[in-house]
């Protein structure tokens, strides 16, 4: 390691703020609306607008977003949702919510996609549901999905009038990750046929907490009927949002149903709001992180394999001539070394200051699902990914020295 590089505090991912943020923010609360109203609004039409959709709903998480549209679609008991096994628990845990099985598919090998030539076989006469994971910001292959979804379009059976209208498995995309990225010059949020994204803490773009819902105009679908439905879903079932009732006259409403209660908040809006206007910026200096990452470790542009140290490296390819992520994750694999010397790594590097983490370790080893049946024995290929993997700080708090202090850092470990 360079002398000189003096030793550094990194955290792992720290939200980006400015000034703006703080005035947005305090325009909401000094205007008196902190609930609900009209920054959320806006910010829902920026967010479509954005991704090319006519619709959008925001909600207090992408975890809420993907729950509330499969109770949309009528998923429940006997219906089943298929998904990845190498994601974090929300991808799963929302199809558990509404009563319905969890169908894991493994990754395909050296991959951090699910398998697509598996992903047919997993579909029976059940499956109402498909999430694929858009992992790091990097935008799964959609066509080979639907391909999949089209092969087993004899066996839907639909049980309300929404899955009448789609005639097969639905494809709800999990983009918790990749607001912002692109596939074959489509904007995700508008690909699949509906796309949940976060605005966590952590995320790209923050809200704090929050999320989104974006979807695709489809024939036999209304779209302000699914936006009603989601008013109702995230505001107790009551048919009058606050803002509604604020009208002279207004104040009675009905209760619908007994629904939940996980709206945005316009203080949560206003923070998207300005992360919004800044949004192409931070985007931008995401690629010239990874680029310098990319670079540092030996990886040429298009390839996902570099050397260092003669080590062989796997990392998430986020720039292709197909698809362009959203930068927000950089996985690295140490393809030659097991999970001992992966934590060891992990650890020196946090003695020196840097904050690393690992993309994921998979839900069949977690106790929540281990007690629902899986085993990680049957997700071979995603066990493999776990094992070796570890994500480097990637923010737009970064500086370039940062940079080559963590690559310098990384490489006199691994040597």
């Amino acid at each position: 390691m360079s002398s000189e590089l003096k030793k550094r505090n990194i955290p792992f991912s720290p939200p980006d703020m400015s000034e703006e943020e703080a005035r947005m923010a305090t325009e909401a609360i000094l205007s008196g609306w902190i609930t609900t109203g009209p920054k959320t609004k806006e910010f829902e039409r920026k967010i479509a607008e954005y991704c090319g959709s006519d619709k959008a709903v925001c909600l207090n998480s992408a975890t809420a977003c993907m729950e509330m549209i499969l109770r949309v679609l009528g998923v429940g008991p006997g219906d089943e949702v298929v998904t990845s096994a190498y994601t974090y628990t929300a991808t799963a845990s929302v199809t558990c919510h509404v009563g319905a099985k969890v169908v894991m598919v493994d990754t395909a090998p050296d991959s951090f996609e699910m398998d697509y030539s598996k992903l047919a076989g997993a579909i029976t006469e059940n499956t109402k549901v498909i999430i694929p994971v858009d992992l790091g910001g990097v935008v799964c292959d959609y066509d080979k999905i639907y391909e999949a979804v089209e092969s087993k379009k004899y066996l839907f059976k639909a049980n309300n009038d929404i899955q009448k209208a789609y005639g097969r498995v639905v494809v709800l995309a999990d983009a918790a990750h990749a607001f912002g990225a692109e596939w074959h010059g489509k904007r995700c949020g508008s690909i699949a046929d509906f796309t949940s994204f976060s605005f966590h803490a952590v995320k790209n773009l923050t809200t704090a907490e929050g999320g989104a819902l974006t979807w695709r105009n489809h024939e036999g679908v209304d779209n302000e009927e699914i936006y009603k439905q989601f008013q109702l879903l995230s505001l107790h079932g009551q048919n009058k949002d606050a803002l509604a009732k604020t009208k002279l006259g207004a104040w009675e409403y009905d209760i619908i149903a007994p629904n939940f209660k996980c709206n945005m908040t316009d203080i949560m809006a206003g923070i998207g709001l300005a992360q919004f206007e800044r949004y192409p910026k931070l985007l931008a200096r995401r690629r010239e992180i990874i680029d310098m990452y990319n670079k540092a470790l030996g990886v040429e542009d298009g390839s996902c394999y570099g050397e260092v140290k003669g080590h062989k490296i796997q990392v998430l390819n986020h720039y292709t001539d197909e698809q362009s992520s959203s930068g927000h994750l950089y996985l690295v694999r140490l393809m030659d070394r097991n999970m001992e010397f992966r934590n060891e790594v992990i650890n020196k590097m946090a003695e020196r200051g840097i904050a690393c983490n690992v993309h994921y370790k998979p839900l069949p080893m977690m106790t929540a699902y281990k007690n629902l049946g899986f085993d990680i024995k049957d997700y071979p290929n995603a066990y493999n990914q776990f094992v070796n993997e570890i994500t480097l700080p990637l923010h737009t708090r970064l500086s370039d020295e940062d940079i080559e202090y963590i690559t310098e850092n990384l490489i006199d470990i691994i040597r």
